[in-house]
């Protein structure tokens, strides 16, 4: 005995059709007859059936003259020149009316037939207009029942609409008033599986007229499996059958509602006792219903228009905000409530590397940074959504209940700057037509019994309560994220654009400076040599009276020194940006011990106490390591100079591939409100300012030290400073 699952049921080729159709397949190119169903001679004079394979209808013209006659079949190859195309007449066979339809479907042409029904009740209004003044969705599917109620009118008509995991709701309903209602219940996927979606995507109008009637077989000599997805009476599947039968109906009839060429849902009719509905109004029918979702689809884009509308409008004012900040982070913390907003967000979390800025209901920052290390792991696209997130990751992640579903938008993986909007969790309840569960029952088909998921018995209102979700992010949230993400693209494109425009302009700048200093700091240092010497011999004529004579003359030998000294440095700085660099394995002892002799004596202080302990060589410019450890060694003693006991500590250290150097002194400190600027040319903390100084010492060494390949780093309290030298390691 097989198994087969509900969507492995091969509903399109049952092999028999419904007892109110009459069935005549023929070869598309030899036009003789392959198959046919076995109640044709009901309506044919036949003598014997056998007879009728691989002939042509006109070798039967005493039976088949009302076919041979008709319009369609005198044109068949008009009406034949594409697959799956219906074309319609009327015929007389016997002196009764029937429908005739004939349709291509690979190398078979079928002709089917069904009596012509008259339908005392109908009644149709010819204001096809009113689907399109309706702008409410409710209104419009019930204009729709009621429309067909005049049309092909059943005891239980409803709208179902399905979900996007295949599983539908009732959003419509008009019935009997003695009849349970299921207006607000969902049914699971397997209830329409997959399979069948697809059919009724192709076939769009399906009757089963009697679900208690015998089935009629196809008769064929050659094809074992005819494919009858076209087929307006092609037979139902026995699950189907049985599912009706539980349901407590006789008959369905059912519409598709095709919305942008995807099933959108069904228009699905239920009748306790038997029902055909002729097939002039179940086209009818069809017509009504491809009004109402055209309609549905225009007001929902009238919709959509509006909406993104006032999203344009949003993101522009949003826009102009942006504008008023050079960085972008301060222009989304600034604007954060309404970047929450717009996707209608509980919470948002800001992410810049290690820094958290959070806007509404939001997890805990240790919570955050759980979500954004999985996030950085686990995802490859820029954005990512999942309603689901408490229930799948929960656990795992250790979440609360504010992070039940989730947005992310990566702005920039690398330096881990990205965006997280949270919902909390929301008490969902789902009503379903029954319990969902699926059991399994064994059906007839074709004389062979097969293991199928049996249709449910009982569609009593089951209740679901669903836990770990958040509501559903649309595709209107989804569209608003969207505009953000290109918001912030535009943004960072115009401020890379400015930032380069900028970095241009300081460069020019930059090198108009450097030849700036470069050459006053030659050009005027023999106007200065000249001015300090007229100054000494000044001094020197002076008689022995005039003190305060000579204490101005000594003040402006004084300045000019200082102005020699500054522009030197100035040259200094200037080098340590252009200077061809020439990296070797250097020692460093025989240097340190230099400075620091020198820096004794140079700030007179004989009694400052320079340990020196080990001094591992390190990967360095000779002329630009001097001139580091001459600034940074200079300093720790000039500041530490005033001192009971001034005390500077030089040491030496491997790590891995760097060599780290700490210069440490008892000295003055740096202000914590000063450290922002430490590395700037020309800047002096307020307590350095009764030391001799010009401010440019510690940017040589920055720009040094970056140019060979290191940094420099210092702590500092009000018990002294250390300044950290990071060299690479020499070369084994």
């Amino acid at each position: 005995m097989n198994f087969v699952e509900c969507h492995e049921e091969p509903i399109h080729i049952p092999g028999y059709i419904q007892s109110f159709g009459y069935l005549i397949g023929i070869d598309a190119e030899s036009r003789s007859i392959t198959f046919f169903s076995r109640n044709i001679s009901d309506i044919f004079k036949i003598d014997s059936a056998e007879k009728l394979f691989d002939r042509k209808l006109s070798d039967f013209p005493e039976s088949f003259q009302s076919i041979i006659d008709s319009d369609i079949y005198t044109s068949l190859d008009r009406f034949t020149r594409r697959d799956n195309e219906t074309y319609f007449d009327k015929i007389f066979i016997e002196g009764k009316e029937y429908h005739f339809s004939v349709f291509k479907n690979g190398t078979s042409i079928f002709l089917e037939f069904e009596e012509v029904l008259v339908n005392p009740d109908k009644r149709i209004s010819n204001k096809y207009d009113n689907f399109y003044i309706i702008d409410n969705e409710k209104e419009l599917w019930n204009h729709l029942l009621e429309t067909l109620s005049r049309v092909v009118s059943y005891d239980r008509m409803m709208v179902y609409k399905f979900m996007m995991d295949g599983s539908g709701k009732v959003i419509a309903e008009r019935k009997n008033e003695d009849m349970e209602s299921f207006l607000g219940l969902h049914y699971p996927e397997s209830d329409i599986p997959k399979q069948a979606r697809e059919l009724y995507l192709k076939k769009r109008k399906r009757i089963f007229s009697n679900v208690y009637a015998e089935t009629v077989p196809i008769l064929s000599k050659k094809e074992k499996t005819i494919n009858l997805t076209f087929s307006g009476s092609r037979g139902m599947s026995p699950v189907h059958g049985q599912y009706l039968k539980n349901f407590g109906v006789s008959s369905s009839f059912s519409v598709s509602i095709i919305i942008d060429d995807h099933l959108w849902g069904l228009v699905t009719c239920q009748n306790i006792e038997p029902k055909h509905i002729d097939l002039e109004d179940r086209v009818q029918a069809g017509i009504f219903t491809t009004l109402a979702a055209n309609a549905y689809s225009s007001f929902k884009s009238k919709s959509e228009l509006n909406y993104r509308l006032e999203l344009n409008e949003k993101i522009s004012q949003l826009k102009t905000e942006f504008l008023k900040h050079n960085n972008l982070f301060d222009s989304l913390i600034d604007n954060k409530t309404e970047i929450r907003i717009l996707p209608e967000a509980d919470g948002l979390a800001i992410i810049s590397d290690e820094n958290i800025v959070t806007e509404g209901i939001t997890p805990t920052f240790d919570c955050i940074h759980k979500i954004a290390e999985w996030a950085l792991e686990h995802t490859q696209d820029r954005i990512y959504i999942n309603r689901s997130f408490l229930k799948e990751y929960g656990k795992e992640l250790g979440l609360s209940d504010n992070a039940a579903g989730i947005v992310i938008y990566f702005i920039e993986r690398e330096k881990n700057e990205l965006l997280i909007w949270f919902r909390k969790e929301f008490d969902e309840h789902i009503n379903w037509a029954g319990n969902p569960e699926k059991k399994i029952g064994v059906f007839s088909q074709n004389g062979e019994n097969k293991q199928m998921v049996s249709p449910r018995t009982s569609f009593r209102i089951f209740t679901e309560n669903i836990k770990g979700h958040s509501k559903r992010w649309n595709s209107r949230n989804s569209s608003a994220v969207q505009a953000i993400r290109d918001l912030i693209l535009e943004t960072s494109h115009k401020n890379y654009n400015a930032i380069k425009r900028l970095n241009d302009e300081l460069k020019k700048v930059n090198e108009e400076l450097d030849s700036f200093s470069y050459t006053i700091s030659h050009d005027l240092g023999t106007p200065l040599t000249v001015m300090k010497l007229n100054a000494q011999m000044l001094l020197g004529n002076l008689t022995d009276g005039s003190d305060k004579s000579k204490t101005k003359i000594n003040t402006i030998i004084e300045e000019i020194d200082n102005m020699a000294e500054m522009m030197q440095d100035v040259l200094q700085l200037s080098r340590a940006k252009h200077s061809d660099l020439q990296l070797e394995s250097l020692k460093t002892a025989q240097t340190i011990q230099k400075i620091s002799d020198n820096a004794k004596m140079t700030y007179g202080s004989p009694n400052s106490q320079i340990i020196i302990k080990d001094c591992p060589d390190v990967l360095a410019d000779k002329t630009m390591l001097h001139q580091v450890f001459l600034n940074i060694i200079n300093n720790a003693v000039k500041y530490s100079s005033h001192k009971d006991q001034p005390k500077v500590q030089i040491e030496g250290t491997e790590d891995g591939q760097t060599i780290i150097y700490k210069i440490s002194d008892n000295g003055i400190g740096i202000p914590e409100e000063e450290k922002h600027k430490m590395f700037k040319i020309f800047n002096r903390m307020d307590n350095a300012k009764k030391f001799k100084g010009n401010g440019i010492g510690l940017s040589i060494v920055h720009r040094i030290m970056k140019r060979i390949g290191g940094n420099v780093d210092y702590e500092s309290n009000k018990d002294g400073t250390s300044f950290i030298l990071t060299f690479k390691k020499p070369y084994i």
